[in-house]
């Protein structure tokens, strides 16, 4: 019988012990003040700026194809790709043998021409005597008129073929010159200081430059690079020449290259190639996105930047250094005035009027009104706890 009785001693010690601290929670709970189950943030210190972003291919400051004017056979080819040349430098030779026997040709024509001038020169001469001899025979009545006239008349006639073998005389010269010129083509040379980048043709190889200029070698000046990038029509006032700016390439994300803005092109690219306006006329509107290119110089000393490559270009139109930073959609706008919601330390939620300044679309710059480490509420509720989607930016 004692034994019984210290059994149910200590089962009702031990259900004591579970019930006791079950009932402590359980108050703790109900007594524990109501969370509040908003997205938050805290208010931090970090740099910020305004930017235009825009997307853009990076090419060559100057780029030449280097083509052949005459047609002939390439009989040496210079360079390679890669070799850096020099304007005047020899590219390619081809073969010249049509070209010297053109000028030969043209060469002998104008000797012709140079020896029946001075045919026709003594021929004029002795017509001149002659009509002389007439004139003054027939004031001796020595002489007839007929003959007299027939004097006068060769003499005119010598001295208007004489102006014709001139006019020819400049023809041939001016057709020697032009064959002088197209032997000279058959020397290809740089026309300015830079970098092969592609060879299109081959020693040994035929062109033809009977109707367009077949090219033999791509040059390029890689030296300076130019990033053609698309700015919007909703940024392009923002923006102008000699701004300075900045990108980053795919190979090198982390890394940023400086530019300088040098150009904006004052239609889009469309209107460039199609030569033509779009027409104004009718009701409708289109959604067609307008894009102008903007062009950035940046220096390339060591041929890091290619033609082709893509760049993720920033301008940057003001900034702040280690400023206290809030998302936008913390901040919302009421009778003109910015403010934020705040919880304090006992959840408790507090309206405060801020002064805000640069904005990235995505923090805004709090110039006053808060301070690091103050909790703010980004999901914005009125006074009847019903969330408000209105921000800065509506």
């Amino acid at each position: 019988m004692k034994k019984g009785k210290l059994t149910s001693k200590k089962t009702l010690f031990i259900l004591l012990l579970l019930i006791i601290p079950s009932f402590y929670f359980y108050l703790s709970w109900l007594l524990e003040p109501a969370k509040n189950n908003h997205n938050t943030a805290t208010v931090r210190r970090g740099d910020i700026e305004n930017a235009v972003l825009a997307t853009g291919k990076i090419y060559a400051i100057e780029r030449v194809n280097v083509g052949a004017q005459v047609t002939g056979q390439v009989k040496s080819l210079q360079v390679k790709m890669g070799d850096k040349v020099v304007k005047g430098q020899l590219i390619a030779e081809i073969d010249d043998l049509q070209q010297r026997n053109n000028l030969r040709n043209a060469e002998a024509a104008l000797k012709v021409v140079q020896a029946d001038q001075l045919a026709k020169q003594a021929v004029l001469k002795q017509a001149r005597a002659q009509f002389a001899r007439q004139q003054r025979m027939l004031k001796e009545d020595a002489s007839s008129r007929e003959d007299y006239e027939n004097a006068e008349t060769t003499l005119k006639t010598t001295q208007a073929e004489l102006v014709a073998l001139g006019a020819r005389l400049i023809q041939a010269q001016i057709e020697v010159d032009k064959k002088k010129l197209d032997l000279s083509y058959t020397k290809v040379l740089a026309p300015m200081d830079g970098i092969v980048i592609a060879v299109i043709t081959q020693q040994g190889q035929t062109v033809n430059a009977s109707q367009n200029a077949p090219t033999i070698i791509k040059l390029a000046r890689l030296d300076v690079m130019t990033i053609k990038a698309q700015i919007s029509e909703a940024d392009i006032t923002r923006i102008a020449p000699g701004q300075k700016g900045y990108f980053s390439i795919f190979a090198e994300p982390e890394k940023r290259y400086d530019a300088t803005l040098r150009a904006v092109e004052l239609a889009p690219e469309s209107v460039m190639k199609d030569d033509a306006l779009p027409s104004g006329s009718g009701s409708g509107s289109t959604n067609t996105s307008v894009y102008y290119d903007a062009l950035l110089d940046v220096p390339n000393p060591d041929n890091k930047l290619r033609i082709a490559m893509t760049a993720q270009v920033t301008l940057p139109l003001n900034q702040a250094k280690n400023a206290l930073l809030v998302p936008v959609h913390a901040v919302q706008i009421v009778e003109g005035k910015s403010q934020v919601q705040l919880i304090d330390k006992k959840q408790q939620i507090t309206v405060r009027e801020v002064k805000t300044g640069i904005s990235n679309n995505v923090d805004i710059e709090i110039t006053e009104g808060l301070n690091v480490g103050d909790v703010l509420i980004v999901d914005q509720t009125d006074s009847n706890g019903a969330t408000r989607q209105e921000s800065i930016f509506q």
